[in-house]
């Protein structure tokens, strides 16, 4: 298990490599002039040029690439270009925003699928079953940017029920933690009722109810933890897709967290914003899908780390 521990983390670090390289390179290249941005066009070229000095962006790409390595190492994610504060300060306000939201969506798609995937394998062909397929199928096919303003106009618009947008109390979570878990919700449906459905009929399950055990224990205790492997894998994937989806809805919700900072950043062409966001992002995903591995053994003790 150590082993294990400890190979893993290695892999960590050239995957954020490669994921911070990458990013360096596109949000550099991509047409726009941060100096522009800041001074608007109709600013002199001498002034743009002293400018351009100040924030190192004269000095030739690989070099600053060389340089954000190394203050990188140092765990300095260097000044946003255009907020003139840390970086790591800007995240560090944004980013609680983002974990509630992410963690909501997650308990959302949970508190949906698992009680309509259990109905669905319970009755197989019934309606309940179809309306589960159904569900997971609408839930796959309509995009997080037409659902959040179609719930937005509904909802909150001609009904009443919910705020438009923004940050506050927990109705202000409703619609941003739908639109962000109803893939997830869809997703998760298919497979628990697609695992449910295949160990149904196993020799573990006949023995359970040869044994006089009543049906509620007999699902919840031996054929719902069987049945978590593959979702446990579903849900550490998309649990860190959750992070990089939230982009879109928190931008359309006005929700003051990471991903509407990242949005705001490439707007600006803010350098070192987009890169300390996509650092923070890549880092939520990798350590999710490293406690999910290390989750497998919790729920299935025949899995075992040992080389």
């Amino acid at each position: 298990m150590k082993r294990y521990f400890v190979n893993r983390l290695l892999l960590l670090l050239p995957t954020l490599f490669g994921a911070l390289t990458l990013v360096f390179f596109l949000i550099n290249l991509v047409p726009g002039d941060p100096v522009e941005v800041m001074l608007g066009e109709t600013a002199n070229a001498a002034d743009k040029e002293e400018l351009r000095r100040q924030l190192g962006l004269d000095q030739p790409l690989l070099t600053r690439y060389t340089g954000f390595l190394v203050d990188l190492s140092r765990g300095d994610l260097g000044y946003s270009l255009y907020e003139n504060t840390e970086v790591s300060k800007l995240i560090a306000a944004r980013l609680p925003a983002t974990f509630q939201l992410t963690i909501c969506a997650m308990v959302a798609a949970i508190v949906i699928a698992f009680p309509l995937a259990t109905l669905a394998a319970l009755k197989p062909g019934t309606w309940i079953d179809r309306l589960a397929l159904f569900f997971s199928l609408l839930g796959l096919s309509i995009p997080n940017f037409w659902l959040g303003p179609m719930l937005m106009i509904l909802v909150s618009i001609q009904l009443g029920w919910l705020p438009v947008s923004g940050r506050g109390g927990f109705a202000h979570l409703i619609l941003p933690s739908l639109t962000l878990g109803m893939a997830m919700a869809a997703i998760l449906t298919r497979i628990l009722r697609t695992s449910l459905l295949r160990i149904v009929n196993f020799d573990f399950i006949k023995t359970a109810r040869a044994k006089g055990l009543g049906e509620p224990v007999v699902w919840l205790k031996h054929m719902l933890r069987n049945a978590l492997i593959p979702v446990i894998s579903i849900m550490g994937l998309q649990f860190g897709s959750l992070l990089a989806g939230s982009i879109i809805t928190e931008t359309i919700f006005s929700w003051p967290g990471i991903g509407r900072l990242t949005v705001q950043a490439i707007q600006t062409r803010d350098y070192p914003l987009v890169q300390g966001c996509v650092l923070v992002v890549a880092i939520g995903y990798l350590v999710v899908n490293f406690i999910t591995d290390l989750a497998y053994s919790a729920i299935d003790p025949r899995i075992s780390y040992e080389q």
